[in-house]
């Protein structure tokens, strides 16, 4: 097999993503086993295996394909027993924007490396284009906290490493994708509805029905605890945010599902597609729009952006640039966080222990687990001007990106990092709320949500282990949302 430095862009009738372990003709460098080189070249997409895994025990590289539990890691170590076959890629060629590094929760074996030998990385290949990856936390803190050098304009590109050929969605106009002033005065206009003295008012209702949702879950069998709890309670509270129809609120987190899923993965297949559920969206959201312009001013969300000044008069596609954030924000760190702190206290049983033992750790718990599952992986920002960042020259134009997922693994700024641990003397040093003038503005509503689940969940499962994990994750397929399809779950009565 010729150098593998390139796309394989058909296999079974479908594309593929691009390599991200490229090794020369016959696995150079690499041990062999049984008399056959261990494998060509490791391709992360589909969990698929190369050919030449094909002679090794006998085993086909079908084995390895969508079988759950077993990854492209799994496989590699299975293939042969030497170092970690991520240490084997050129440092040139690491591309960690790759999806399924983050499907099959393998990403951070490529982050530590970059922390390590190349901080500001430039990547030359990938399918989203060239881009810089900065992965250390003060570098991440240096690129937010300076907007008139790294933009987050939707002209530019916007804010994920994703452009708008593959997705067209994230490059409509947004508060989030803007820079100052504009960014301020539209942002200023939604902050009401996650104002303290609103979220006072939304906790009895919160509690109330996090009560009921955890009340009605089954006992002694298995379910899929993204499905009965996490998205459940998230789509209930953005219907309460957008004071949305509740017989429709599934639609909700349906249009959040849509504006950020990549192509051919389930959701959606073409870009008209997604657009035309997106127009859905926009039509559905404009209806309301013009029911609350004309009545009393109200603290839902589209009664905010129809009676402030700075957001009245939005063009269309502004206005729904502005629903879709305010919906997949209000989606995604409560929904991810929600099913990757059962799995985090389930892989950490110390730490379950610990949380059972002593409940008022819970608002600490929260606060690490977010940190540990950072549900969107990075930030994008675009040089508006040649400047150096970690004595790299990054140049006008380039793409930024931020991974927040490797800054929060950062031992240089967070003390034992790699370890998830409930009781942190700062638990809320983290990243996963971004930093600076795009910190999440519903940032304390995530937090009031999930203490309130793990409130409510040990007053009636107090025992460590009694939320049971009893199989593996499913992870959603993206480099921008960490999160989960589905996590198989039983509760021991």
């Amino acid at each position: 097999m010729a150098s593998a430095n390139a796309e394989l862009w058909r296999l079974g009738g479908r594309r593929r993503l691009p390599l991200i372990v490229r090794l020369s003709a016959g696995g150079q460098g690499l041990p062999e086993r049984g008399g056959e080189n261990a494998f060509d070249c490791a391709i992360i997409e589909s969990v698929r295996i190369s050919k030449s895994l094909h002679g090794v025990g006998g085993l086909r590289p079908e084995t390895f394909r969508n079988t759950g539990g077993r990854n492209v890691n799994e496989a590699i170590n299975w293939a042969h027993s030497g170092p970690d076959v991520f240490e084997k890629i050129p440092l040139e060629d690491i591309d960690v924007s790759n999806p399924e590094l983050f499907r099959d929760n393998v990403a951070e074996k490529l982050f530590s490396r970059l922390r390590k030998e190349d901080p500001v990385h430039f990547c030359k290949t990938s399918m989203f284009g060239p881009y810089w990856s900065v992965t250390k936390f003060k570098d991440i803190v240096q690129v937010e906290t300076n907007p008139k050098v790294y933009s987050s304009d939707h002209s530019y590109g916007g804010i994920t490493i994703i452009d708008g050929e593959s997705n067209s969605a994230v490059v409509l106009p947004m508060f989030i994708a803007m820079d100052p002033p504009k960014h301020d005065v539209q942002r200023k206009a939604v902050s009401p509805v996650v104002a303290p003295e609103n979220l006072a008012k939304l906790e009895g209702l919160i509690r109330q029905r996090t009560a009921r949702a955890l009340a009605e879950l089954p006992v002694n069998e298995t379910f899929n605890w993204v499905e009965l709890v996490s998205k459940n309670l998230t789509t209930q509270m953005l219907a309460t945010l957008f004071d949305f129809p509740w017989e429709d609120r599934a639609k909700l987190t349906y249009w959040s599902d849509v504006t950020t899923a990549l192509r051919g993965t389930g959701l959606v297949d073409t870009e008209e597609q997604r657009m035309a559920i997106l127009g859905e969206c926009a039509a559905y959201m404009t209806r309301l729009w013009n029911e609350r312009v004309n009545a009393e001013p109200g603290n839902d969300l589209i009664s905010l952006l129809a009676h402030s000044d700075a957001t009245r008069n939005m063009a269309p596609e502004e206005f729904m640039g502005n629903v879709l954030l305010l919906i997949v924000g209000g989606n995604d760190t409560t929904r991810n966080t929600m099913s990757g702190s059962v799995l985090a206290l389930n892989t950490h049983m110390a730490e379950y222990e610990k949380l059972c033992a002593n409940p008022s750790l819970i608002p600490s718990m929260v606060s690490e687990t977010i940190r540990w599952q950072t549900p969107l992986s990075h930030m994008r920002r675009t040089a508006l001007e040649d400047t150096e960042l970690g004595g790299k020259l990054i140049r006008k134009g380039d793409k930024v990106v931020m991974w927040y997922a490797s800054g929060n693994r950062d031992e240089d700024e967070i003390e034992n990092a790699n370890s998830y641990l409930i009781d942190r003397a700062q638990p809320r040093h983290h990243l996963s709320f971004g930093f600076g003038i795009h910190r999440c503005v519903g940032n304390r509503l995530a937090e009031l949500q999930l203490r309130i689940v793990w409130e409510e969940a040990l007053k009636r499962w107090p025992k460590a282990g009694q939320i049971q994990v009893v199989g593996e994750p499913k992870r959603v397929l993206s480099p921008f949302v960490q999160g989960y399809e589905s996590l198989p779950v039983r509760i021991a009565a």
